[in-house]
């Protein structure tokens, strides 16, 4: 994403004939400069889909003024909408057990400048990587799962606490109950390692080699209160054959994930995926 301070828009609407030109009109009104454009049309929900960015020094007014200013726009055509500024990170707060590569990977990124996110903090069900994340200056907090029902409410109002915009599920080794799914509708992120729909739940990869399968994958997909069945963001392949114990298929899945779940997040983060139903519409 580039450094420059930009807004973007993204709209989801009944399709009906207009909707680019109004949109594109209301900014070019005020001087708006738009430095990238999306479309997109599922036919069978007759819906439209839209994302824009716009430079902000380019508008005489700021993000505030410009909803105000959008809302009767958005009204007139149905939209569901909003209006990200470049400006305001978004807090991720990462859920990890014992498998930090998913974990690492994020923390690299965070630090280097390629994820522009804020992480107030990483939940664990275990103490394992407690030192590994205070390294990074970051708060570390450990839940007991021996309660699940008290250790969810617990997560759930430390998500609140911290205010994350997006809970990462980095290889955390626990299903969400359906009313935390509830309470944070496409705000969940989970990193399954499998290629869904197949091999869903546990031990993906043991699924995968008893099956013979020539493809192992991973899948970055919102949580929903279906097991490992939410809108897909992001997915990815290798190869395998009859020469690989599962333990290769564990070693190579690694990779895969750390990928899909980076790029994933990154399109989220970005503003880029729209959900429709159980789909989602990804602009890369």
């Amino acid at each position: 994403m580039s450094s420059t301070h930009r807004y973007t828009l993204t709209i989801s609407c009944p399709d009906r004939a207009g909707i680019i030109a109004a949109v594109s009109g209301f900014i070019a009104q005020h001087g708006g400069f738009i430095v990238e454009a999306s479309y997109h049309t599922e036919q069978e929900a007759s819906r439209f889909f839209m994302r824009q960015e716009i430079r902000a020094d380019s508008l005489p007014f700021d993000a505030n003024e410009f909803r105000h200013r959008f809302a009767p726009l958005a009204q007139e055509f149905g939209m569901d909408w909003q209006l990200a500024d470049s400006a305001q990170k978004k807090r991720l707060v990462i859920l990890v057990s014992k498998q930090d590569h998913c974990l690492n990977d994020l923390l690299h990124r965070w630090r280097s400048g390629e994820l522009q996110v804020d992480i107030p903090c990483v939940i664990s069900n275990h103490e394992d990587l407690r030192s590994f994340v205070e390294w990074h200056g970051i708060p570390f907090v450990h839940i007991d799962m021996q309660d699940k029902a008290a250790a969810f409410e617990l997560i759930a109002a430390r998500f609140e606490q911290y205010r994350g915009d997006c809970m990462v599920l980095a290889r955390f080794m626990q299903i969400l109950p359906p009313a935390l799914c509830r309470r944070f509708p496409g705000r969940v992120i989970n990193i399954h390692h499998s290629f869904l729909p197949s091999f869903v739940g546990a031990k993906p990869y043991h699924q995968a080699y008893l099956r013979g399968v020539k493809l192992i994958g991973a899948t970055c997909h919102y949580v929903t209160e279906e097991l490992d069945a939410g809108p897909i963001i992001e997915q990815d392949t290798v190869r395998i054959d009859h020469g690989d114990t599962v333990d290769d298929l564990v070693r190579y899945g690694r990779d895969i994930e750390k990928t899909v779940l980076s790029r994933g997040l990154r399109y989220h983060v970005e503003d880029r995926v729209l959900v429709c139903g159980n789909k989602t519409i990804v602009f890369r």
